[in-house]
């Protein structure tokens, strides 16, 4: 019988030589491919708005469950099609840590595919926009999205950003598992639905949601918008970069190499 899945060691070593590849990333395939990811996920944002539109003024945990269901296929895309994501990307802190990539590559790769996915969201934002895709309903609930996201306290803000991304990685971590499409589709789908339902916080999913309520008159600033995306990028390197790795770094590289 073939193997359908790779085991968590074999994810481990998978994703230090996807961090090798990421790491080795010509300028404009970072940019590129960064602001694809940008894209998909804005897409999910906008399943996300359109599906919770009218369930708002009906109950508050269902317009959200409808939402959650959607969002994840921006993921999907970024997995499935290939593209840069900055939050998927913080597992390359695990080639870091055996010394396969150097902090400045890894810096690197972090800073290009960021900008590139502020840029692409800012893009789709402005495309949604002109394309009056949001009125009425969804409009409202897009404004009211980005007005949440940016009365969320500092702490309120870090903690959500940390238990996004741990959440984000496990999602890419058992992607990485999966062997055919179908298996990482729902190894996308389910986790990313889940982050969503909980209200956690995404750093690249608030570039698109908070400029795109700004656009249809939300009561935010500039810097509110930054602050956010400050705190909440942060909390995404806490959760994402540094725990799960760390974590794992520990259990399936350093004790494997042990007991070789």
């Amino acid at each position: 019988m073939d193997k359908r899945f790779l085991t968590p060691g074999e994810v481990a070593n998978a994703t230090i030589n996807s961090g090798i590849k990421k790491a080795n990333l010509d300028t404009n395939s970072c940019i590129w491919l960064g602001i694809l990811a940008g894209i998909f996920i804005g897409l999910g944002g906008v399943g996300n708005i359109l599906a919770a539109q009218t369930l708002n003024n009906i109950d508050a945990g269902l317009a959200r469950l409808a939402g959650a269901t959607v969002f994840p296929v921006g993921l999907i895309l970024v997995v499935v099609c290939g593209a840069e994501l900055f939050t998927g990307n913080n597992l390359m802190t695990l080639a870091a840590m055996n010394k396969k990539i150097t902090l400045s590559e890894l810096f690197r790769n972090w800073l290009l595919v960021y900008i590139a996915n502020f840029i692409g969201s800012i893009l789709l934002a402005l495309a949604i926009f002109y394309a009056g895709i949001f009125t009425g309903d969804s409009a409202n609930n897009a404004i009211l999205i980005a007005e949440s996201k940016a009365s969320l306290t500092i702490m309120q803000a870090l903690i959500r950003g940390i238990l996004c991304n741990i959440i984000v990685v496990l999602a890419i971590w058992m992607a990485t598992a999966a062997q055919d499409i179908v298996s990482k589709l729902f190894a996308s789908w389910f986790p990313i639905m889940l982050f969503v339902l909980c209200g956690f916080e995404h750093s690249v999913a608030n570039m698109f949601f908070i400029p795109m309520g700004m656009l249809l008159g939300a009561n935010v600033t500039i810097g509110q918008l930054i602050t956010n995306l400050v705190v909440v990028t942060i909390g995404n390197i806490i959760g994402g970069a540094i725990l799960i790795p760390c974590i794992y770094n520990k259990v399936f590289i350093k004790n494997q190499l042990i007991n070789k």
